[in-house]
C-alpha cells in the first residue's frame, strides 16, 4: 500500500536515487550539494511503498507577484515517480496532499515548469506566462534607436548583488506579474551559482550595474569561441532589468561589446522585451522560440481572485470546473475593480463557463478570455462577458517569470 508522508532529511539519498532512475542521470557530489539547499527549503511530499521512496515532489514556499500585489505560491519541482509505480495514482495522491497542505498554510497558488504538459493540465495547471528565446548577432556594432543612458557601468562581485541590485529587481518585479520574491540565499544559490548546471564551459556569473544608484543591471556568463571552425564566443544572458528604455539600451550595448564574442544568447526573456524594437537593424535580433513557461494552479480560487488587482470594473458570474479541488468547483459571483474585489458562491445563471486551468492561464493577464472562447475552451453565455473580463484582467506588461526552480 502506498503511503503519502513528509520526506525527512535522512531520506535525501533516496531522493537522489529516485532522480537518477527517473531522469536517466547520475547525481554527483557537486549536484547533491547544489540541490540539497532546495530540499531543505522545500515542503517535501513523498510516496512510500513500505520504507522505499517511490514518488517525490519538492514544494518551495515562494512569494509571487500578481497584478497589484504579491501572493503566497508553492513552487513545485523535482516531481518523480518510479517507473514500477506509474499509473497507480501516486502523482494524484501527492498532489491531493499538496492541495490540502496549501489550504492549511493559506497559500492560494502553486506553480511549476512542466516537462510533460499533457500531465499537469489534467490537474488544473494552466500555462500562465510565455517566454521568448533570442539570439543577438554582435559580430558588428549593435545599433540602437534610442540614446543609451550615459551613466557609468561597473562590475560587482556576485556576493554583492542582493544588496546592490536586489532593490532594483524588487521594483521590476512589481511592474510585471509572475516574478518571485528573492532573499539573499535565493540570489546566491539560484540566480548566481558559481557553475551553470547546463553548460560547464560557461564562466562564473558576471554582474554589470548601470549608475551609482542602480538604474539597471545584467547578469551574464560567457564562453570562448573557436576561430578554427568559425564558432564565435558567446555571451549568455541570465537576467536583465532596467528602470527605463535608455538604461536597458545601455546594458544591451555593453553586452554586445564584450571582447572576443560574436553572439548574445538569451534563453528566456519576456514576450514584450524591448530589444527587438530598440535594435536599429532588426535582423541582428532573432527570436528563435516562443514557449509556454510558468504553469499556474489556482488552489484557492476565491483568495486568488480577490487578492489580485483589477484594471477595470467588472461584474460577472463564473462557472468554474475543477475536478480536483471541490472548494473551487461551481458558480461564483465576481465583483471586481480598482477599489477591490469580492467573490462569493451563487446559484445565478453563469455568464461564462471555463475550466480552472484556463482561468489560471488568464489570471496573470497572458491569455485573453476571448481567445479561450474562440477556441471553444470557454463558453460565453452572456455576449460581451469575455471582453469585459479581459479589460478587467489587463496588465501593462506581459507576465514573466525570470526564476527557474
Amino acid at each position: 500500500m502506498i503511503e503519502i508522508r513528509h520526506v525527512p532529511e535522512s531520506d535525501f539519498e533516496q531522493i537522489f536515487e529516485l532522480s537518477d532512475i527517473v531522469f536517466h542521470g547520475r547525481t554527483d557530489d557537486a549536484e547533491r550539494g547544489a540541490r540539497r539547499w532546495r530540499f531543505l527549503l522545500a515542503h517535501r511530499i513523498g510516496a512510500y511503498d513500505g520504507d522505499r521512496l517511490v514518488g517525490f515532489m519538492a514544494c518551495l514556499p515562494l512569494g509571487m507577484t500578481v497584478p497589484g500585489g504579491t501572493l503566497g505560491c508553492s513552487g513545485v519541482t523535482f516531481v518523480a515517480v518510479l517507473p514500477t509505480h506509474r499509473r497507480r495514482g501516486v502523482l494524484t495522491a501527492m498532489l491531493d496532499r499538496l492541495w490540502s497542505d496549501l489550504a492549511e498554510r493559506g497559500e492560494p497558488l502553486a506553480a511549476l515548469y512542466v516537462s510533460e504538459a499533457a500531465i499537469y493540465g489534467r490537474f488544473g495547471f494552466g500555462a500562465a506566462t510565455r517566454a521568448i528565446s533570442m539570439e543577438v548577432a554582435t559580430d558588428r556594432p549593435l545599433g540602437l534607436r534610442v540614446e543609451p543612458d550615459p551613466g557609468p557601468l561597473r562590475l560587482i562581485a556576485p556576493a554583492e548583488a542582493a544588496e546592490v541590485v536586489g532593490p532594483l529587481y524588487g521594483r521590476a518585479a512589481t511592474r510585471r506579474a509572475g516574478q518571485f520574491l528573492r532573499d539573499g540565499r535565493w540570489w546566491a544559490k539560484s540566480v548566481l551559482p558559481e557553475a551553470d548546471e547546463e553548460d560547464d564551459d560557461l564562466t562564473a556569473p558576471r554582474v554589470v550595474v548601470l549608475g551609482e544608484e542602480p538604474r539597471g543591471y545584467a547578469v551574464y556568463r560567457s564562453k570562448q569561441g573557436d576561430d578554427s571552425i568559425g564558432v564565435p564566443g558567446v555571451v549568455q544572458l541570465v537576467e536583465l532589468e532596467a528602470d527605463t528604455a535608455e538604461a536597458e539600451a545601455a546594458l544591451w550595448r555593453y553586452l554586445a561589446s564584450v571582447d572576443l564574442t560574436g553572439r548574445i544568447r538569451c534563453w528566456a526573456r519576456p514576450v514584450d522585451d524591448l530589444l527587438p524594437l530598440l535594435a536599429a537593424d532588426p535582423d541582428q535580433v532573432i527570436v528563435t522560440r516562443t514557449w509556454p513557461a510558468l504553469w499556474l494552479r489556482l488552489v484557492d480560487l476565491e483568495a486568488a481572485l480577490t487578492r489580485r488587482g483589477w484594471a477595470r470594473e467588472v461584474e460577472v458570474v463564473l462557472e468554474v470546473r475543477d475536478e480536483h479541488i471541490s472548494a473551487n468547483h461551481g458558480r461564483w459571483s465576481l465583483r471586481a475593480g480598482p477599489g477591490g474585489a469580492s467573490c462569493t458562491r451563487t446559484d445565478s445563471a453563469p455568464d461564462l463557463t471555463l475550466a480552472v486551468r484556463d482561468l489560471a492561464s488568464a489570471y496573470l493577464g497572458d491569455v485573453p478570455v476571448r481567445r479561450l472562447v474562440a477556441a471553444g475552451l470557454a463558453v460565453e453565455h452572456t455576449p460581451g462577458t469575455a471582453g469585459r473580463l479581459d479589460a478587467a484582467l489587463a496588465t501593462p506588461a506581459a507576465p514573466f517569470a525570470a526564476d527557474q526552480f
